[in-house]
Order: C-alpha cells, then structure tokens, then sequence
C-alpha cells in the first residue's frame, strides 16, 4: 500500500502523538507528554532509562524507570514508538497515523540507528512466516552494519 506520510517534527509530532492516543481511546496524560517529548528530542533511539532521566530533569523531580517502562509499552501498542529489539532502546514514530513493520538499519560503530518503511519487504516476511504455519503479529526486521558516515570516516 503505497501513500504519503507527513513526518511530524515538534509541536507538530506532539499534537499527532496525542491524537492517535485519544483516537485509540487511551488517556494523554501530562505525564505521558512529557515522556513522548523526551522520546522524540533524541536523535537515536533511548533506552527507558535515558527517557527517564530526561523527563526527571525536565521536572524537577525523580521519575522512576519502570513507570516509563510502561509508557514506552503502550506507546508501542498505538503507534507512537517503536522499539529497537536489540538494544532494548526507543524511537519516536514521526507518522504514528501510518501503521507499518520495523525495518531498522543499526550502526554497529556509532549507534545511529534509521527506521525505514518498505512494505514489499516486511510482506515477503510475513508471506514466508505464514508458509510455515506461524502467524505473524509484528515482525521487527533490524540489520546491523555500518552507516554512511562511518563507512567515510574509516
């Protein structure tokens, strides 16, 4: 299925984030807000703890890792994050209206990882999984490699 996605920045990812929330009948917490927005102001995916620690000094206040354990899970569930299974860290969906696989592409070197959406691909996984007998639910794909940056530099 091919179609436009309009990848949100800011305010903008905000105000999506909090709308695909509602529209999945689940609450838009302040606390939930400030977690999506320490999310999506790092520029690699983060791990619960670093989520955390960014929302505690954000707040004045010590906010415990299992709390936003639980958020991230349920950002997840609705399209808001997904989750780099190898590194057990977070990225924030910028089109969390379009529901697609995971398709990561992970620097070994750098850490910087790409989150690319490539429907012929992730189909042909599920195609494959179902000649087998298995079914599905969400196929996380992540190839782990070298970026472009660090291929140049050495």
């Amino acid at each position: 299925m091919v179609h436009a996605h309009v990848d949100h920045q800011g305010e903008s990812l905000n105000l999506a984030a909090e709308a695909v929330m509602l529209n999945s009948g689940e609450q838009w917490t302040p606390m939930r807000a400030a977690v999506f927005e320490a999310l999506a102001g790092f520029d690699r995916p983060a791990s619960a703890y670093d989520v955390a620690d960014a929302v505690s000094r954000a707040e004045g206040r010590r906010v415990a890792a299992n709390s936003v354990y639980r958020i991230l899970d349920l950002f997840v569930g609705v399209n808001l994050a997904r989750r780099v299974e190898s590194s057990n860290a977070y990225v924030a969906n910028a089109h969390p209206e379009c529901l697609h696989d995971c398709i990561f592409l992970v620097c070994d070197q750098c850490g910087d990882t790409t989150h690319i959406d490539d429907d012929n691909l992730s189909d042909a996984v599920r195609q494959a999984a179902r000649k087998t007998g298995f079914a599905p639910e969400r196929p996380v794909l992540e190839v782990r490699g070298r970026c472009a940056s660090c291929q140049s530099s050495g």
